[in-house]
Parts: structure tokens; sequence; C-alpha cells
């Protein structure tokens, strides 16, 4: 039967002897079954989770101009303030605003590939503005790198692997990233704060900073079950990466965020998307998940009546792209037009000509 309903697991069990193997059952049906769940007790201190919230709203009120001082489109890394509309999902406007951070790494160098754009310094909005921004960002990320890097070596022995069975896809300095975002409660845009979506990487964290209902997961029935906010936890969202790499025994879920209704005020949300190395070639190295597990996934899908078949678009395409960097480039162009037109106006033109193509006739 389709899950109704998102699971909460406890990471202080999993911390623990006596509950690490009922953890570990618990973690392996929310991967097999529904592709997301709640974490809660991840180590992080209630009060960092507070100040990063307040932090974050903050932002949104500052100037203008100081906001547009550090606009995404202003360097190729995809990196900083986006306005409102300016990010595209399933062919449609996300109706929100945002700033995109990073773990920071040094700009590229020419010999570099192309997709090394994407590690770069943040453009961080200036210490007069917002004195403690950038510190306990900063610091948030540091804690979440550490939180998402135990989480997913749970998740390699929820599939009976070794704990490091995901190292390999992992640099010494790993770049993670970061959304601090804001839905308004009015405008033209009203009805999809962000289409209907899989995350690419392998498990992001949404840090839900209002008491707004919004986000959705997409059951195989086709059902939207909310996910409402939870003081103290985490949604985890697993990615279209983890999925590819263990042959589809864990569920990447479409999920989708509504803006708020006319009237209640924004919605705020502050996702943590975990990386790894764009260097990483998903095709040559896929996990070995013992066949036991395996045949679970299987009985999942029969139980379900087969796979629903998902109009989303599914990142990692067999043969279409070497590196995993290379994917997560043309997808960043793909959402962000106005900085595609400005640093890479030919994969622009690429990635239209392509959705020609692929357009159904009229």
């Amino acid at each position: 039967m389709a899950f109704k309903a998102i699971p909460i697991l406890d990471l202080a069990e999993a911390r623990s002897e006596e509950g690490k193997p009922a953890f570990l059952q618990q973690l392996r049906d929310a991967l097999l079954n529904v592709g997301f769940l709640y974490i809660k007790n991840t180590g992080i201190d209630q009060e960092l989770y507070d100040k990063v919230c307040e932090e974050g709203v903050r932002f949104f009120a500052l100037p203008e101009e100081e906001k547009l001082r550090i606009e995404m489109k202003n360097q190729p890394s995809f990196l900083g303030y986006s306005r409102l509309g300016n990010e595209i999902t399933a062919h449609k406007a996300d109706w929100r605003e945002q700033l995109d951070l990073s773990t920071p790494h040094p700009i590229r160098k020419d010999s570099d590939p192309l997709y090394h754009n994407l590690l770069a310094p943040n453009q961080w909005p200036s210490a007069q503005y917002a004195p403690d921004f950038q510190h306990i960002f900063e610091e948030y990320m540091r804690q979440m790198s550490a939180v998402s890097m135990s989480f997913t070596a749970l998740i390699a022995q929820s599939l009976d692997l070794p704990a490091t069975a995901f190292d390999t896809f992992f640099d010494e300095h790993q770049q993670h990233k970061l959304k601090v975002v804001k839905y308004p409660d009015t405008g033209d845009g009203v009805g999809q704060g962000v289409g209907p979506h899989k995350d690419s990487m392998l498990t992001s964290y949404l840090l839900q900073a209002s008491q707004h209902k919004g986000l959705q997961a997409q059951n195989t029935s086709g059902e939207w079950i909310d996910c409402p906010p939870l003081r103290g936890t985490l949604v985890v969202a697993i990615g279209q990466g983890l999925e590819a790499l263990t042959g589809g025994v864990c569920a990447s879920t479409t999920h989708r965020v509504l803006s708020p209704a006319s009237g209640a005020g924004a919605r705020f949300s502050i996702p943590f998307f975990q990386g790894v190395s764009y260097d990483a070639q998903f095709e040559s190295v896929m996990m070995d998940v013992p066949e036991r597990v395996r045949a679970l996934r299987r009985e999942v899908v029969e139980r379900e009546g087969g796979r629903r078949r998902d109009a989303v678009e599914f990142t990692f395409v067999k043969g279409r792209w070497k590196h995993l960097g290379e994917a997560t480039l043309m997808n960043r162009i793909k959402s962000h037009p106005d900085v595609g037109e400005r640093w890479y106006p030919e994969l622009l033109r690429q990635i239209r000509e392509q959705q020609t193509r692929d357009a159904p006739l009229a």
C-alpha cells in the first residue's frame, strides 16, 4: 500500500547499542517504502536551529539594493540571491526568493573542468546589515555536514553495506549546499512555491523555519501527503543520486511546496543539500546492494502495482553525462536561465534546443 504518512526516526536510537538494530530496520523501511522521513535528536542544539531560522527570516527584510549586491547572476557559481520567480522547476517559475550558500571553496582554475565553477566562495550579506548571519550559517553548515555524513553511513548499514560504502563519492573537502527560502503569500505565482521535483544528490535535510504547511511528498498512488513542521526535526529527502547508486533500491520521492494561502504570511524554509564529488562517475561505481535487500524493494514495487510513471525528469540518465558535475551544471543552468544567459550562453542554447525536441507535439 502506498504510504499515507511520513515516518519519524530518532537518531538517539542510532547512537544506542541497544536501539541501533531497530533504528536501522526503521530506516530501511523508510528508504524502500517512502523515500521521505523526519529525523529528530540530530545532535544539533535547538538554540542553533532557532538562530538559523531567525537570521534566515531577517535576511529577506534587508534593503533590496543589499540583496541585489549579492545576486546569483553576478557569479558563475550559482551561489547568491535570487529574486522572486527567478528559478524554474517543472517548466514553471517558482514563487519564492532565496539565497544559495555552500561550504566554501576557492575559485576555479582555468585548467579545471567547467563544472568546477560550482565550487566557489559565497556571496554574503554585509556585516553592516546582518552582523551575525555569516557566522551562524557557517556554523550550521559545519554541523549539518557532519550530520549528513553520519546519516549516509547509517543508510549504508541499513542496506547491509559497510558504513563506509559511500565514502568513495566524497571529496576530502566536500562541498555541501544550503538555501534560505521565502515563499510569500501573495502574487501571480501563488500555487507553485516549488513545482514537483526530486532532489538530485544523495540526501537533503529541510529545516522548516515557520509554522506553515506547504511541503508535500507524492506517494505511488499519486496522492500528495503533507509534511507539516515539527519542532526539533529535519525532513530528509532521498535524492536521485542515491536511487541511481543503489540501482533503484532507495526510493527518490517526488515532492513540491505549495505557496501559503493569501493572508497567511510568508513561509520560510532552510534546506541543506549533501554534496558528492562533482568528479564522481555514477555509472562506473554502483553499490553492490545484497540481493536480499533488492528483493525487499521488488516486493514493495509489486505490492504497489509497479512503479507509477513519474513525470519528473531523472537527472542521471544512462549515457548522458560522464561526471556528476556535468549533470549538475546543466540542471543549474536550466533552473536559473538568467545565470545561464550571462555565463553559459552556449550551454543554455543546447538546453533550449533539447527542450524543443522533447516537447510533445500539439
